[in-house]
């Protein structure tokens, strides 16, 4: 009979029977995850011949969601969350110009998801707009609940909009434009501090040789320069034996041992990613240039069909990156990558470090073989085109 994990301020504790939770996601989402989940199963059983075994227990979200219960978000998915502590879910519709805000940014949100981390990594064989690819390999830990994404907004010519730009224009010699929209930022020393020392624990507990703060403090001062600010206190109040500042090597100081901090302004960071990649390991940033620069990121190594995701907290939900590809809907054609290599993660979050290393080595060999479904397949010379199940099929072969 299956367990529950067990979720403490401390961590988790995982039982070789556990629940885990699935939200199957909209469009494309019942394609990948048909795909996505006989790999998982697979692989635990070639790992762990039949001494672990996930149950996997459906929860609602998005069109299904509604469709079942009247609403995108129903309280027993938040509540089935907390409930088992790790859940992996598909892509979501959002609808477009009103009504509900992002499922994604809303399960975040009531769940206290701070932490996106998106590890960007090469596939050899994979086609790719730079010269060298394999270069690029980073985790990126994205701050998740606060900046523009924390939805405090108002729409052009509402009262509250004009109730803002009045108080702002009056009391603070401002001059916006009476009928702009406006919108706060937030970001708190309390949110930056918390999302550094994970990132930090994860490099020193993966033997990283850097972490870069990455922001746009040289305009905005007192959100995201003070987001640099509280990352170098976090830094150096909590792990000052374990890193270097970039600043201190110039000045003479050994790196030897140490992580090292690096800083590097968000536009600038486009360019590093491309020019230098191999410079950077791991990467801290506010919520907005995070959701950029991970997409950029991705771009390098084939795309957010090859990228994973979790959301991670006191809970965990781990997450395909890309949308839900309507027009491809049940014709069983697109990668699911995504949510196979955040299974990857998930597995590796709950301790099961063998089934991991089993999909990650399968999913090596599959696209070595030229073996891809048609996203990978048109930009690959000499590709044998398979359908999302087939694909799946050939990484089980390959476990």
């Amino acid at each position: 009979m299956a367990e529950k994990i067990t979720v403490t301020e401390d961590g988790i504790t995982v039982p070789d029977n556990p629940y885990v939770c699935y939200i199957e996601g909209d469009g494309i989402g019942p394609d990948i995850w048909k795909a996505s989940v006989r790999v998982f199963d697979a692989a635990v059983e070639k790992a762990y011949n039949g001494a672990k075994k996930i149950e996997w227990k459906e929860i609602l979200a998005g069109e299904k969601a509604k469709s079942a219960t009247g609403s995108y978000l129903p309280d027993d998915t938040i509540s089935a969350i907390k409930e088992y502590g790790v859940a992996i879910k598909g892509p979501l519709t959002t609808p477009v110009g009103g009504g509900i805000r992002s499922l994604n940014v809303t399960l975040r949100q009531k769940l206290d998801l701070f932490a996106c981390v998106r590890p960007v990594r090469y596939f050899q064989g994979v086609g790719s707009p730079v010269k060298e690819p394999e270069k690029l390999n980073i985790v990126i830990f994205r701050e998740n609940t606060e900046d523009v994404y924390a939805g405090i907004e108002w729409e052009a010519g509402s009262v509250e909009a004009r109730k803002v730009i009045t108080f702002l224009n009056e009391n603070f010699n401002k001059s916006i434009i009476s009928e702009s929209g406006i919108g706060i930022k937030p970001i708190s020393e309390f949110g930056t501090r918390r999302l550094m020392r994970m990132a930090l624990n994860f490099a020193v507990k993966n033997s990283k040789k850097s972490v870069t703060i990455v922001h746009k403090g040289n305009i905005m001062k007192f959100t995201e320069g003070a987001f640099s600010k509280w990352c170098y206190k976090e830094a150096e109040e909590n792990f000052r034996d374990k890193i270097v500042k970039e600043s201190e090597i110039w000045a003479g100081a050994s790196a030897d041992g140490k992580i090292i901090i690096k800083d590097r302004i968000a536009d600038a960071m486009f360019q590093q990613i491309l020019l230098r990649p191999d410079e950077y390991d791991v990467i801290v940033t506010p919520n907005l240039n995070g959701d950029y620069l991970s997409d950029a990121a991705a771009a390098q190594v084939g795309g957010l069909g090859m990228a994973p995701g979790a959301n991670i907290g006191k809970y965990a939900l781990f997450e395909a990156t890309h949308g839900t590809a309507p027009k491809y809907a049940g014709l069983d054609k697109v990668n699911p990558s995504s949510v196979i290599l955040s299974g990857v993660m998930m597995l590796e979050h709950m301790g099961w470090n063998e089934a991991a290393a089993l999909i990650t080595a399968g999913i090596e060999k599959t696209i070595a073989q030229k073996t891809v479904t048609y996203d990978l397949a048109r930009q690959m010379e000499g590709a044998a085109e398979v359908s999302c199940s087939q694909y799946a099929d050939k990484i089980i072969e390959n476990l």
